[in-house]
């Protein structure tokens, strides 16, 4: 089945991150030519509904990890936020913490966190975890929370970056109130 992610041989992401941003783009151009003054709760409203969802399609199987592909997609959130002639003066920080928004590398660390390895973990998806992950020995997991993950070596750089790998380190950070917690919902909020 065709998803529409670009899956080349050496299993880099260039190519998707040139398609979505430039879908984007597009997007970001019509939305320019349909809304002349723009508030920050439109705007919101707006990115979160129609650009933001071509940068993040299909994230987790193609999520870029080379900086260069990193600032290809940070660049049309930060062409996008100066939709907003009012915070055309500020900078790309001060206006995504304006708006309310974040930057996309922490959107996709947190996505990996809560969408995939917390529900693989708690249960919650009808998939076995250990197809993905392997829970570490004791005598690694002594501080922290006891579901803590073993990294296992990569030979290949594109391995390095697969998502049972990339997450691990982020998900052993956590506190073990945050991992324990019972639901999604309380999960992504703490």
């Amino acid at each position: 089945m065709d998803l529409g992610v670009i899956i080349t041989s050496d299993l880099k992401s260039s190519s998707q991150c040139l398609k979505s941003a430039a879908t984007a783009r597009r997007v970001i151009a019509m939305v320019r030519r349909t809304f002349r003054n723009m508030e920050i709760a439109d705007f919101r409203l707006i990115y979160k509904v129609y650009i933001r969802p071509h940068l993040e399609f299909c994230i987790q199987a193609w999520s870029p990890h080379f900086v260069k592909d990193m600032v290809v997609l940070e660049n049309v959130q930060r062409a996008a936020t100066n939709l907003v002639p009012g915070l055309r003066k500020y900078s790309y920080p001060v206006r995504l913490q304006k708006i309310g928004i974040t930057l996309l590398v922490e959107r996709r660390v947190r996505g990996d966190m809560i969408v995939e390895v917390y529900k693989l973990l708690s249960g919650k998806e009808q998939v076995d975890h250990k197809q993905f992950f392997t829970l570490a020995d004791m005598p690694y997991a002594l501080r922290g929370h006891e579901k803590k993950l073993a990294k296992g070596r990569s030979r290949l750089v594109s391995r390095k970056f697969f998502f049972s790998q990339r997450v691990v380190n982020g998900w052993n950070g956590l506190p073990a109130k945050v991992v324990n917690t019972e639901s999604v919902n309380s999960f992504k909020n703490a």
